[in-house]
């Protein structure tokens, strides 16, 4: 009998000990690493987000008004050109994202056939419009999540082509952090969730983070660092650097999506010191760097090349692409110049021949040309509304009260021209049965040299 208490003694001193050694071990686990351990352990999904500390997103203004660069006539007869005239079936959310981020949640037309911010807001966040557009055939485009509210992405039927790319352009567009998201399963969801979901899925190696370091950027400043889902400690230095990683060709549109968010980032860093001194100072010079290629890669019409990247050689040897892919790099360039500071822009003369050149390109194309071409064209629009110091929204209201809305002759939509089973993405290729295209003069009405914006604050909420 001795024995087995003996035995039974030292079962109970052996299990004593291994309690005392687990509860030490979980007293010094730190929160992640508890909720890590409690994931596999119970098979439950464990994620505490980052706090959002603001219910709209930041801004990043614009640093000039400059009208050489464009005209408030030629910025009028763009933006006619990429006003979003969609077909309401079978309504691609990639289009609907670039318009919306160019046309901001608040756009307005008198045109009854183009469509509203808001209308192109619940085509993305209220599953029920994403149904009447695609019907019951087509997968959501939102998937409920433990921990969120997933889009869905690829080259899918219905979905947003590229990672995160939805949350940045619903953020670009000032749509707030308490904006109902209506998903399948979740019909009282709201963005915060949509954001949450994000930063629970992001990878830092995956091949597109241009779209997320906008969209974190613009909620999370100004923390510096938070967890993702795979309780990998991530910060605003790593994603900076993930931007400037490889050569200058990787990327969304030949790279020139990384060369916005970085400088956007850079932006962001001016104001909330969300990067460290020694990385701002890899992406001033990384910019620096992407300012020397376009001094050398201009052509002489004023187009900056698709294969920018390749430097001098790209006027040498230039690359057998589509025309449209020239819109693409010109377009997306100025848009980063828009709010870049002046010792990261190239000459001015070459700014001011790539926008005539860009004007001209938009302007002399039909309806129909561009918006079976959308995705690029819209940022065109953006660019040069950033170059007069104004959103397309607010630029288009003035004018329109001014300039009342007449039937157009050529109301062609996206959907109807294209091959509504292809997903396109920001370099889709123009239709081959476009019409061609007719010149268009514009007026200049200014000659007015380039006038700074006062720069403070460089970011700052949206307007009421």
């Amino acid at each position: 009998m001795k024995k087995q208490s003996s035995k039974l003694t030292g079962f109970l001193a052996v299990q004593l000990v291994t309690c005392a050694a687990f509860g030490t071990g979980w007293v010094a686990l730190s929160p992640d690493q508890a909720e890590q351990f409690t994931e596999i352990v119970t098979g439950e999904v464990k994620f505490t987000p980052p706090v959002i500390e603001r219910q709209k997103p930041l801004v990043i203004k614009p640093l000039y008004d400059d009208p050489e660069v464009v005209s408030d006539e030629e910025l009028a007869a763009v933006l006619l050109q990429v006003q979003p005239q969609f077909s309401p079936d079978n309504l691609r959310p990639n289009h609907v994202e670039h318009a919306l981020r160019t046309w901001h949640v608040d756009a307005e037309f008198q045109d009854p056939t183009v469509m509203s911010g808001t209308e192109m807001r619940d085509l993305l966040l209220d599953h029920g419009r994403f149904l009447l557009s695609w019907g019951p055939d087509v997968a959501p485009l939102l998937e409920d999540r433990p921990t969120g509210v997933y889009v869905r992405w690829g080259h899918d039927r219905g979905a947003s082509v590229h990672h995160d790319h939805t949350l940045a352009c619903l953020s670009e567009a000032g749509v707030p952090l308490d904006q109902p998201v209506r998903s399948p399963g979740r019909p009282n969801g709201t963005l915060k969730q949509m954001i949450e979901q994000a930063i629970y899925d992001f990878d830092l190696d995956e091949r597109e983070t241009e779209w997320s370091a906008m969209g974190f950027g613009l909620w999370l400043s100004p923390q510096k660092e938070w967890v993702n889902g795979h309780h990998r400690k991530l910060n605003f230095d790593m994603i900076a650097r993930r931007q400037m990683r490889g050569h200058k060709t990787y990327g969304v549109c030949g790279g020139t999506h990384r060369v916005y968010s970085l400088m956007s980032l850079v932006r962001l860093d001016d104001e909330f010191d969300i990067l460290s001194d020694e990385v701002h100072a890899e992406a001033l010079k990384y910019l620096a760097s992407v300012r020397d290629i376009l001094l050398v890669t201009q052509f002489e019409d004023g187009h900056w090349p698709y294969n920018w990247p390749d430097g001098e050689a790209a006027l040498d040897t230039p690359e057998d692409y589509d025309a449209y892919k020239d819109v693409i790099a010109t377009g997306h360039h100025l848009e980063w110049l828009a709010i870049a500071p002046k010792e990261l822009h190239p000459p001015h003369e070459q700014i001011l021949k790539a926008a005539d050149w860009i004007i001209k390109n938009t302007t002399s194309k039909t309806k129909k040309e561009i918006l079976s071409n959308y995705t690029f064209y819209s940022h065109v629009g953006n660019a040069l509304a950033l170059w007069r110091n104004t959103r397309a929204p607010v630029f288009w209201k003035k004018w329109e009260a001014t300039h009342p809305f007449e039937t157009a002759t050529d109301e062609v939509a996206v959907n109807d021209i294209a091959d509504k089973s292809k997903p396109t993405d920001d370099a889709e290729k123009p239709a081959a049965d476009a019409e061609p295209a007719q010149p268009t003069t514009v007026k200049q009405t200014s000659t007015k040299g380039e006038v700074d914006v006062e720069p403070q604050p460089l970011v700052v909420p949206p307007e009421l």
